[in-house]
């Protein structure tokens, strides 16, 4: 069932919908296409009911687009104008990211590198990945015949002869080295997101795993030198991004997240869900009495300690790296609860990691995310950079390219669709 729009659309292809489908709230951007940023020029959020979603994957479809529905027409309203082309998150355990690398030696090294053996060797790489991905899969969950599919695929490093490049076409060399970052998640979650924005009457343009659209959108004005840990907790998930030289070279899930934390202080204090997430926001924003505070804090040590526990399993296996970036960057709602930024600046459990020193911690500010622009004023926390980088990854699709943008990254987009 297609879901009525009150308004018109208009010039939709200027247009384009960046929806974040978290496990606790939909948040919806609108944004227009301008030059080569995207002015967000409409927000709406909406509430999910606990049965609506789990651990980041949609268990209620209609109950989900119930809730997109009415955080697209409050975006709609403040916008004045309707979009159909989208681009969804996808998040949850089962969403997997990592790089795959291959070399080899070129018979004709005196020929220059040309578009035809770059994808060749690009389909080798990504067909490598989705081989390892599906056996990882069928381990984790037993079965043998899960379907994937790539959402995602970007550069990581490309080396000729030892010299790095960032387009190889045109270069002539005997040895070719090509990193690539693919991520891949299963058909069951990606038919649920195809459904979703088919019974919104959306054009859904890409599908992106949420850890790489953060990863994507932060740092790029300096890309070649830009390294960091990303860590976006949202209701259902923390999300591990880890950022290398301006290449993403993994990304981690694992479910532990706001809607963990909100069902510890309920049953130890014996509240209500809903009240125990008023008390939970409080507590993160400061606000509650002494009294009320120790109690809140007490409740979450022990599962803020699990979650670090999942942090730092998550990071030793980026074991290929020769060390971890020491900067560390927070963002999703979960983020603003203080125990976290505590507990990863407070303790040791960095050292028996690849860090060559203590990582700083900080959180990713919305006027961080590159490419970007908030007209609205509503877009001012970390709980809004998700959708801020869906809308990042949106701009490549719907906008217009720029004359120097890198036709490997054209090319590696191009095969995630």
């Amino acid at each position: 069932m297609k879901l009525p729009r009150f308004l018109k659309p208009k010039s939709t292809s200027q247009y384009l919908v960046a929806l974040d489908i978290g496990t606790e709230y939909v948040k919806a951007l609108i944004g227009q296409v301008a030059g080569d940023k995207v002015e967000i020029i409409g927000v709406g959020r909406q509430r999910q009911r606990l049965t609506d979603m789990s651990s980041g994957a949609v268990t209620d479809i209609a109950g989900v687009v119930e809730n997109c529905d009415a955080a697209l027409k409050r975006a709609e309203q403040m916008a004045g104008v309707v979009a159909k082309d989208a681009v969804l998150g996808i998040a949850g355990e089962l969403v997997k990211g990592g790089s795959t690398s291959i070399s080899y030696r070129r018979a004709r090294p005196n020929i220059q590198i040309d578009m035809v053996e770059l994808k060749d060797i690009i389909e080798r790489i990504q067909n490598e990945a989705f081989e390892r991905v599906r056996k990882e899969l069928a381990w984790e969950t037993g079965y043998k015949e899960l379907e994937v599919k790539l959402v995602n695929a970007a550069v990581v490093d490309v080396y000729i002869d030892g010299y790095r490049v960032t387009n190889p076409i045109g270069f002539q060399g005997r040895d070719v080295s090509i990193q690539i970052f693919n991520a891949f998640a299963p058909m069951v979650h990606l038919g649920a997101l195809q459904s979703v924005a088919k019974d919104l009457d959306l054009n859904l343009i890409n599908i992106a795993a949420e850890p790489f659209a953060v990863a994507k959108s932060v740092g790029a004005e300096d890309s070649t030198e830009f390294s960091a840990i990303f860590i976006d907790i949202g209701g259902g998930t923390s999300d591990i991004a880890v950022v290398n030289n301006g290449g993403v070279e993994g990304t981690k899930m694992f479910a532990i997240g706001g809607r963990s934390f909100t069902k510890r202080i309920a049953s130890n204090l014996g509240v209500s869900f809903e009240k125990a997430e008023q008390l939970k926001l409080d507590h993160s924003a400061g606000k509650l009495g002494a009294k009320q505070e120790k109690d809140v804090a007490a409740a979450l040590a022990g599962d803020i300690e699990v979650w670090l526990s999942g942090v730092e399993l998550s990071l030793s296996e980026f074991d290929k790296l020769d060390h971890l970036p020491n900067r560390i960057m927070l963002c999703g709602g979960g983020s603003a609860l203080p125990e976290i930024k505590q507990a990863l600046m407070g303790s040791t459990w960095y050292k028996n990691l690849g860090f060559a020193r203590k990582p700083k911690v900080d959180f990713v500010s919305p006027s961080e995310v590159s490419r970007v622009v908030d007209k609205t004023g509503k877009l001012v926390n970390q709980q809004d950079i998700t959708p801020m980088g869906l809308a990042n990854l949106g701009l490549d699709i719907v906008g217009t390219e720029s004359i120097g943008e890198n036709v490997l990254q054209r090319l590696s987009r191009t095969l995630s669709l």
